[in-house]
């Protein structure tokens, strides 16, 4: 029988009672379990990028927006310039490992003047943005589900927005009752997820060139070099709105920051994590994209409005037949259902963190930990709640549904933006973690920032520049609805969170904190507020 040996036991615990320590510097207790080996704090993050899924449920936008030019090197331009965003978070997650990390390093970095205020934006953009992915991800999840249907029928189903919403609500739901289960079992299945992921994205790169008709094959200069605009923008800001296709697949991989709480050596398994997945997603990515250009054929009309309703499936069934894509095809669905279960994963840590510190309403029923799994079971149904009156949107009309895909973007981009403006442009004691980028951690920063300034920008436009009622991006009426109520709450009269929020409200004793030193110096001796604070509940 194999024994772990001593060395190693005592290696895992030393590195156990160093996370303990960090996260008490940070002023919070350890109330998870810290099962996320970290290759799964990776997995996670690569999980929820669901590479070849996701680029299936936002081919449309690369594909109407240049085609494929658009798919190759607008997937090149939006990794690199996502990249520089990775990198900068990845600093201040190896700084500063925690839950609620976006909206606690807004306070920590920012002026005692708007660190409050600032704080309180980047917890509800932060919040809003991860239930709006979990939406997205499992409304792409229904729509493939719906278009396996359609193949398998001869393309004579055509799915309702009833049944739709049906599907939706039935991932939803079985979403909520995996990410219920306990710490140790979650962490185990994000190996099995990133190895279904990786091989799908491999089988699909070496498999589709291999078996597509010859009417199908596109040259190389049609491949690499064909602009087809079929939105009516000009052209360049086609190509803009192309990247809406590579930052939605590689985003929301702030949910390993969340998850920081319940991974092992935290400090530097969650910054590479960050990092890794971005880098390995860019590659595998621009793999996939440059298989799906040369065995596409030149029909992109077709392709978009097949009955298929889903252009990444009709190319599958162009290439491959109807028993083949259907086979091919339910691994991508797979691939989808699993990294609808990361988000929700990710999405519920971070609502539990904001509701630790008294900000959500509701904090006291939301902060719990169950006492059988060791889980936050309320933020789960509360994130599974929210995702499904967002699906609503769906009986509005297609460009209603396809808001929560940009606003998902623009509320994490808002997110993500104003804590590495805060590192840079207000006076702060900031110390690094184990992962720093040096001298490059300034232009790196500004880089990231511009980018995403001009992106929530162009997340805002609709499809096509003569729009109506039925086709206008709806993203900035939910996404500036609910932030501007969010605001009004902050500073109503008496009750409003100007007279209480305090920013993250620690919940461990003073004299338990480790005397190293944290991030910040002066938030390791930050007071309870006797108003702000919430005790968790453990039912």
């Amino acid at each position: 029988m194999n024994r772990p040996s001593i060395g190693a036991s005592s290696s895992k615990e030393a590195i156990a009672k160093r996370d303990e320590a960090l996260l008490a510097q940070l002023g919070y207790k350890q109330e998870f379990k810290r099962a996320f080996k970290p290759s799964e704090v990776f997995g996670i993050a690569f999980s929820i990028i669901g590479l070849l899924p996701s680029i299936a449920s936002v081919l449309v936008y690369a594909l109407s927006n240049g085609g494929a030019s658009s798919m190759v090197w607008g997937w090149v331009v939006g990794s690199l310039l996502i990249l520089s965003v990775g990198l900068s978070m990845a600093e201040l997650g190896s700084a500063a490992p925690t839950s609620g990390g976006l909206y606690y390093w807004a306070y920590s970095l920012s002026s005692p003047r708007w660190r409050n205020l600032l704080s309180w934006v980047v917890g509800y953009a932060n919040t809003v943005g991860s239930i709006a992915s979990v939406a997205s991800i499992d409304w792409s999840c229904a729509v493939q589900v719906a278009a396996a249907a359609s193949i398998g029928s001869g393309q004579t189903f055509v799915a309702t927005t009833g049944q739709l919403y049906g599907i939706y609500i039935a991932i939803l739901l079985s979403h909520a009752v995996v990410c219920c289960l306990g710490t140790v079992v979650l962490a185990r299945l994000q190996s099995i997820y990133v190895a279904i992921n990786i091989l799908l994205c491999i089988a699909v790169i070496i498999v589709l060139p291999a078996a597509t008709p010859k009417e199908y094959i596109n040259s190389a200069s049609y491949a690499l070099g064909n602009f087809t605009n079929l939105n009516g923008w000009p052209n360049g800001f086609a190509f803009v709105l192309s990247l809406v296709a590579p930052l939605w697949t590689i985003c929301s991989f702030d949910c390993a920051v969340h998850i920081s709480e319940e991974a092992a050596n935290a400090a530097t398994a969650v910054p590479w994590a960050i990092v890794s997945s971005i880098i390995v997603a860019g590659i595998l990515g621009l793999a996939i994209n440059i298989a799906l250009v040369f065995c596409m054929g030149t029909d992109i009309e077709y392709t978009l409005n097949s009955p298929i309703g889903q252009p990444m499936a009709q190319i599958f069934f162009n290439s491959l037949g109807t028993k083949a894509t259907l086979a091919v095809w339910t691994f991508v669905v797979i691939a989808q259902y699993m990294m609808g279960s990361s988000m929700l994963l990710g999405a519920s840590r971070q609502t539990f963190a904001f509701a630790r510190d008294g900000a959500l309403p509701l904090s006291n029923i939301l902060y719990r930990v169950n006492s059988f799994t060791g889980t936050p079971v309320n933020t789960v149904w509360f994130v599974v709640l929210m995702a499904g009156l967002l699906g609503l949107l769906a009986f509005a009309g297609t460009g209603a549904i396809d808001a929560i895909f940009t606003m998902s973007n623009s509320s994490l981009y808002v997110a993500y933006a104003i804590p590495i403006f805060a590192r840079f442009a207000f006076d702060n004691d900031f110390k690094p973690g184990p992962f720093n980028l040096g001298i490059f951690s300034l232009p790196i920063g500004v880089i990231a920032i511009v980018f995403m300034s001009f992106m929530i920008i162009v997340f805002s436009f609709p499809t096509t520049p003569t729009t109506n009622a039925a086709n206008m991006n709806y993203a900035i009426v939910v996404f500036g609805g609910v932030m501007v109520l969010s605001l009004v709450w902050y500073y109503f009269p008496v009750y409003g969170g100007i007279h209480w929020f305090t920013g993250p409200v620690p919940n461990i004793d003073a004299d338990k904190k480790d005397e190293t030193g944290g991030m910040y110096d002066d938030y390791a001796s930050k007071e309870k507020s006797a108003e702000g604070s919430v005790k968790v509940v453990r039912v």
